[in-house]
């Protein structure tokens, strides 16, 4: 049968050969790599030594020994390697003559009488003063160790010292637990925990695995909080279940105290994981960018406006003042004024990846890829890069590295795919929001086809009639002045139809400012007194409002109104008797309020729930984005729609609320 000592032995060999795959240029990977056979050789003669009585057993004692002997100056090898200054035929002759010395000497001494006696077996073991010389020297080899890497550690910053964290706590507390194995076995006699010492070396390789032959970083200090919490967590949960098994079966039989146990721990297990998270302060910062971030995006309409609040938190989240959001089609992603192609090797590459960090880079392989994935981060000053892909929208979200110059580690990489999920779904809600108010704004023009063509149509018959009049009457003066004066007065009224009608059909961004309501809202009534006209549907205005000063958009209340005034029109086209639409405004504590009411048939009380929403309609023909657009634009000014509750004969009243103020905000 396999022992542990041979499956543990297998496992460093397999974990110490990947991280040397992984990437044999780098020093670190190739002395665990070392390390970890020579790891696995001490582990095969520890088995030799466990398997055997007698001389044998005595035998693969002292090898056992031996080899242990000359771990120090291994994992010395590996923390040098950490920290950049490792090279056999660099300047470090000295001390690598010194570990070998003290080594070879801790070696010799298990090679005397005085380690062990002939007469010991396993049940009563002698152990000599070399046995105990030989103990002390490695515990004084590790100490050591130790107090170099902490001196080291305070020198150095970023993922090094990180991993030093992870060597120091690592490698240095599992030599300890074996080394206290040992001294527990020799005092009390106890062989039994021979046998554990491999199963502590297979925790220090769950550990160093994720330290050196992953590409994820972690930091040693979370690693202990999130220990420590599991730990008391277990604890607390084992001996609240042993108490609650114990009053249990004094009431109920067993089989229904071993259900009620269960439940019971099982609650009090999900109730204090969230009160230890609380306790243990884990991420407090992610909590808070997740918060930001959701704010923003309830907020925030516009791509331009979402962009800024991320960017604002990703800094914040990330400490620092480098920060860069890439999005767009599959086509082409655009960013910080920069684009890129979608299919960009950059692009490509972070579809297989997902994220990257330079730390991450630098422990894989080397690919064309990944050294233009490096070439980004350099350029841009990016300590980690993440990819959020939606169904129609690509998103790069990348910070910079921290004033503290600590690498991301995965924990927070994986918060930062989080808040880019958020990012890429807030960005294609305002992409798609965009091209619908684009497309809203091109039906607009359609509808205004008829109108304008009609009020085209009368300055040209008058122009053509004048040119046709020109020949036999360009000597009468009068006929000359009044045909200037006409000419003139047409051209003008055809070049205003046809601003205005450039203004709807082109997509812009709203900003709020001071204005006149009522200009604004006369001079679009023009393009559809025509329309109401031609459908026999009486007109009206009422801007009883004084003053009509409001701090909006006039692109965005003439969009609005038209809108509005369309709906109404179109509800009532197909209405008998009376039908009407009437335009009025007036002061409300709020603001002033703009009404479009209509004779129409009114709004049904089971869609006005769910009537500014899109896709939303009550006609026959269109697509039911007009009142979405309309809330999508008033929210980008600060202004607010609603509609009266349905009446039964009467027809449908929106009301549009501009502000007087300026917003805070």
């Amino acid at each position: 049968m396999l022992s542990a000592a041979f499956i543990v032995a297998s496992a460093a060999l397999l974990i110490g050969f990947v991280a040397f795959w992984s990437n044999p240029r780098r020093t670190i990977n190739r002395c665990f790599f070392s390390a970890s056979i020579h790891v696995a050789l001490w582990l095969i003669c520890h088995n030799q030594a466990v398997g055997n009585v007698g001389p044998t057993g005595q035998f693969w004692l002292r090898v056992t020994s031996a080899v242990g002997a000359f771990l120090p100056m291994h994992l010395w090898f590996v923390k040098e390697a950490i920290a950049g200054g490792f090279t056999l035929l660099g300047g470090r002759s000295r001390q690598i003559a010194a570990w070998f010395c003290a080594s070879a000497a801790m070696a010799a001494l298990t090679s005397t009488e005085w380690f062990v006696a002939k007469e010991s077996s396993r049940e009563s073991t002698g152990f000599g003063w070399a046995y105990h010389a030989y103990f002390a020297s490695i515990v004084l080899a590790y100490s050591t160790l130790c107090f170099q890497a902490v001196r080291q550690m305070r020198r150095q910053s970023g993922v090094n010292r990180l991993e030093l964290q992870i060597v120091l706590l690592g490698g240095c507390a599992t030599a300890g637990a074996v080394l206290l194995l040992m001294a527990i076995r020799a005092s009390f006699n106890l062989p039994v925990l021979v046998s554990v010492q491999p199963l502590v070396v297979l925790g220090f390789y769950s550990g160093m695995v994720i330290a050196i032959t992953t590409h994820r970083i972690f930091d040693a200090r979370q690693i202990l909080l999130v220990v420590g919490q599991n730990f008391l967590l277990i604890t607390i949960v084992a001996l609240a279940a042993f108490a609650m098994e114990s009053a249990f079966e004094q009431i109920v039989p067993q089989p229904f105290s071993i259900l009620a146990t269960t439940a019971v721990a099982l609650w009090l297990a999900a109730l204090l994981r969230g009160w230890l998270a609380n306790l243990f302060h884990f991420y407090p910062e992610a909590v808070a960018a997740r918060q930001a971030a959701y704010s923003a995006a309830r907020l925030e309409t516009r791509r331009e406006a979402l962009e800024a609040a991320f960017l604002s938190v990703l800094r914040g989240w990330g400490q620092t003042d480098c920060a860069v959001i890439m999005a767009g089609t599959k086509e082409i992603l655009q960013g910080g004024g920069k684009g890129m192609v979608g299919d960009a090797t950059v692009v490509r590459a972070m579809r297989q990846l997902r994220w990257v960090t330079p730390e991450r880079l630098s422990r894989e392989r080397s690919t064309p890829e990944r050294l233009a994935v490096a070439a980004f981060l350099q350029e841009h000053l990016l300590g980690v890069l993440v990819l959020g892909e939606g169904p129609a929208l690509t998103a790069l979200v990348g910070v910079g590295t921290a004033a503290s110059r600590r690498p991301f580690t995965y924990p927070q990489v994986t918060q930062l795919i989080e808040l880019a999920t958020i990012m890429e779904s807030a960005l294609e809600r305002a992409h798609f929001s965009a091209k619908v108010q684009h497309a809203e704004q091109l039906a607009t023009v359609g509808l205004l086809g008829a109108s304008l063509a009609h009020e085209i149509r009368n300055p040209l018959v008058s122009i053509k009639t004048f040119v046709q009049l020109l020949p036999t009457h360009h000597h009468d003066p009068a006929f000359r002045d009044k045909f200037f004066r006409l000419i003139g007065h047409e051209v003008d009224r055809i070049d205003r139809l046809t601003v205005q009608l450039l203004e709807l059909a082109s997509p812009r961004s709203y900003h709020a400012e001071k204005i006149d309501l009522h200009p604004v809202l006369r001079n679009s009534l023009e393009l559809v007194v025509t329309k109401a006209e031609d459908r026999q549907i009486k007109f009206n205005s009422d801007f009883a409002a004084s003053p009509d000063v409001v701090f909006s958009d006039a692109s965005a209340a003439k969009q609005v109104m038209l809108n509005l005034c369309f709906n109404a029109i179109q509800a009532v086209e197909n209405r008998e008797g009376e039908r009407w639409v009437r335009v009025s405004t007036r002061n409300t504590a709020e603001g002033l309020e703009m009404a479009v009411a209509d004779s129409g048939p009114g709004i049904a009380p089971d869609i006005r729930a769910r009537l500014f929403q899109p896709f939303q309609t009550t006609k026959s023909s269109g697509f039911g984005l007009g009142l979405a657009i309309c809330r999508d634009i008033l929210a980008n000014v600060n202004a607010t729609i609603t509609v009266d509750a349905h009446v039964p004969g009467q027809g449908a009243t929106f009301r549009v609320i501009f502000p007087c103020q300026p917003s805070l905000s």
